[in-house]
């Protein structure tokens, strides 16, 4: 029987085996590579018409068309769902705000783990503005809102770990931060990114850098 032996790393490199590692070992690496990380602070709506809402910084949006975003939900860790979780599986929407440095606080209140039947708006002191394609609310606050119907939801673990997809059915934005060209202003939007251990990031300083043609490239070199 051949034995497969792996090379030593590259030099100036430290390698890790996710084979070998805990999944504590494996977040770590992951959220502090992969940086900085939009946060989608998801608000739902119970069938009983509890609203919830909390912030997700496993999250992005992968297609224009059709337009679909990306949440990635841990639920608790004897697999049953947590609130976010069980209300898009019972309803089939959600809402995704856009979280900016204003709402830093009340972001972090609304990640307290409160028992179901508790309000984390009204908790946090943010303001409920009715959805137009979905029933449950997005955050008056927060300068962008995308509404949003289950597209698909994958199952990636036996912990209950999902991965849904959903559709982005209207977007709310804030009309100082848009032009008529459909431009959003960063500075404007201001929005926060994810860092590992408990930082965060700022996008209000950021800058252009075109893609070259492959005419262009060529003239270069």
């Amino acid at each position: 029987m051949q034995i497969r032996l792996d090379p030593p790393p590259a030099a100036g490199f430290t390698r890790f085996d996710f084979a070998e590692l805990t999944p504590r070992e494996r977040y770590k690496l992951l959220i502090g590579a992969v940086v900085p990380r939009p946060i989608a602070w998801v608000t739902t709506l119970s069938p009983e018409g509890r609203v919830n809402a909390a912030p997700f910084s496993f999250f992005n949006v992968l297609s224009s068309d059709p337009a679909i975003l990306a949440l990635g939900v841990e639920n608790h860790g004897d697999g049953t769902f947590k609130d976010t979780g069980r209300n898009i599986r019972m309803t089939g929407e959600f809402t995704v705000n856009i979280v900016d440095h204003a709402c830093l606080e009340a972001m972090n209140a609304t990640a307290v783990p409160f028992p179901p039947e508790v309000d984390e708006l009204a908790e946090a002191g943010l303001t409920a503005a009715p959805g137009v394609k979905v029933a449950c609310p997005f955050i008056a606050e927060a300068p962008v809102a995308l509404e949003c119907r289950q597209h698909v939801t994958l199952n990636i673990g036996s912990n209950g770990r999902e991965i849904v997809l959903g559709e982005v059915l209207a977007m709310h934005v804030r009309a100082s931060i848009v032009n008529e060209r459909m431009h959003i202003d960063p500075a404007g939007l201001d929005a926060l990114g994810r860092m590992g251990g408990h930082g965060y990031s700022r996008s209000n300083e950021t800058f252009d850098l075109k893609t070259m043609s492959l005419d262009e490239w060529r003239a270069r070199a």
